[in-house]
């Protein structure tokens, strides 16, 4: 990254600890409601973490080459267990990470050139439990997952748009990926971070080109939509086809 950069995603850092730990204040309720709402259709595992703050965050330094940052939903079972505190590393992590390796002309190392990023840090089994927690949690639960949408649209907003205004004359510049993009729709759980990501672009035409919409990793929904358009257009290149699949995305949640 260039000094620029570097400064962004440190203070993009250091704000989101601090919005963490504030969050963690009412982990008991959302423990509770956490468990509560995974009763019905989720095995029982080790709930360790309400709030999941990214570890691997601490380990990034300014030679990074950062080509892309993706941002999923909030963090499942496997993102909030003590040994990982880290974002899709479940199976949908491992789908996207093979991904990557696949398609080495995409120059993108998923654990080492991607930012991962989270709609909100709050943790449910599966992300249609937020429903529950916005539901049946308090009023001050539920202002927690309304301003935990709000900080992380508008921070992961404005890192982009730095990253893509400093980058090197001759390196990639950095997409956002959307990915997940059913709870984005009108009265979806993430409208709000929708509206509020939308706003944070509000006269970066330039720095909003660059960001795109796709389905989740989770349940091969990214794969089998790409697999799809490919069958139809046989001879376009991957990142083409990508680009057209994540614009196309993009129109229906962010135009309709």
């Amino acid at each position: 990254m260039t000094k620029k950069q570097f400064e962004a995603f440190e203070k993009f850092r250091s704000e989101y600890k601090k919005l963490c730990m504030q969050w963690n204040v009412c982990k008991e309720e959302l423990q509770v409601l956490q468990k509560k709402a995974a009763e019905k259709d989720t095995p029982e595992y080790s709930l360790e973490n309400a709030v999941v703050y990214n570890v691997d965050y601490d380990k990034i330094t300014e030679k990074d080459e950062i080509h892309l940052i993706v941002i999923g939903d909030n963090p499942g079972k496997e993102e909030q267990f003590n040994k990982n505190q880290r974002f899709l590393v479940g199976q949908s992590g491992r789908i996207a990470e093979g991904f990557f390796a696949r398609n080495p002309e995409l120059k993108t190392d998923f654990r080492k050139n991607v930012i991962i990023m989270n709609k909100t840090p709050v943790h449910t089994a599966k992300t249609a439990h937020l429903k529950y927690l916005l539901k049946n949690g308090s009023k001050e639960i539920q202002d927690l997952i309304k301003e935990s949408q709000i900080k992380m649209a508008v921070m992961a907003a404005e890192f982009h748009q730095v990253l893509v205004e400093n980058a090197d004359e001759n390196a990639m510049l950095p997409e956002l990926w959307l990915v997940g993009y059913s709870e984005l729709k009108k009265k979806g759980i993430f409208e709000l971070y929708r509206e509020e990501f939308k706003n944070a672009y509000k006269d970066k035409t330039n720095e909003w080109s660059y960001v795109f919409v796709y389905q989740h990793f989770s349940m091969n929904r990214f794969i089998a939509d790409l697999n799809s358009y490919r069958a139809e257009n046989q001879s376009e290149s991957l990142k083409s086809a990508l680009k057209k699949i994540g614009l196309k995305h993009k129109k229906e949640i962010f135009e309709q």
